[in-house]
């Protein structure tokens, strides 16, 4: 088809027309992962790697069904998850649904939290530590002691997601990934506030189509499926 401009228009007019990826662009679905395990102070979570890896708890096993259920009628090329076994379990219903093994990422792991891993930021933020209203005032994971910087965070997860687009060009790819991680990467892509995409629900849904250095941000924290 022509890429020149139309000179004239046609007979009804110029009509709106629903949103299409450009061709060749890649649609990259974030899912957080499903309800981990509830942190116990005196019983930190193990440790992989140096992160928290806690497992799923029974809500976060039906979020997982119900987020798998509705992908499942959706066109998915691939199933990205991390290091961490909460996302591999949150992947799993709708990794058997398709038949298709997910592919380890372990860049778009989540936030290093230093001092604070093991689930210790959950009872830091319930009792309103100063270091954790510091963290929200400033928008820095990195006020927490030994936590990961932003330059860190901002190369591995970008490098993660280049690796990504250029394995799947044109196609839609399921990402299951971390709260830090959605968060992070669509403040990359809409240059905003360093958090002001924290808090997305488990087993949300949120899009990025990438096309070269552009990204177009296309859902956040899209729950349909829990409702």
């Amino acid at each position: 088809m022509s890429s020149d401009p139309i000179d004239t228009p046609p007979a009804e007019g110029f009509r709106q027309v629903r949103y299409a990826p450009p061709p060749g662009a890649t649609v990259l679905l974030l899912v957080r992962h499903g309800a981990s395990e509830p942190a116990h102070p005196d019983r930190p979570f193990p440790l992989v790697d140096g992160h928290g890896d806690p497992a799923l708890d029974p809500v976060g096993e039906e979020q997982a069904r119900l987020v798998g259920a509705r992908l499942a009628t959706e066109r998915v090329d691939a199933i990205y998850v991390t290091s961490l076994r909460r996302t591999h379990q949150t992947a799993a219903p709708l990794a058997a649904a398709l038949g298709l093994t997910p592919i380890e990422e372990r860049d778009l792991r989540e936030v290093h939290l230093g001092d604070w891993e093991g689930g210790l930021i959950r009872h830091k933020v319930a009792a309103g530590d100063p270091i954790a209203l510091r963290m929200r005032a400033e928008e820095r994971w990195d006020v927490i002691p030994g936590a990961e910087p932003y330059d860190v965070l901002t190369a591995r997860t970008t490098a993660a997601v280049a690796r990504i687009v250029a394995a799947h060009p044109g196609q839609r790819v399921v990402a299951v990934v971390h709260g830090g991680i959605i968060g992070h990467l669509l403040h990359l892509a809409a240059r905003s506030r360093p958090f002001a995409f924290n808090g997305a629900d488990n087993t949300s849904i949120s899009e990025l189509v990438i096309d070269g250095d552009t990204q177009v941000i296309r859902r956040f924290n899209d729950t349909v499926h829990l409702d």
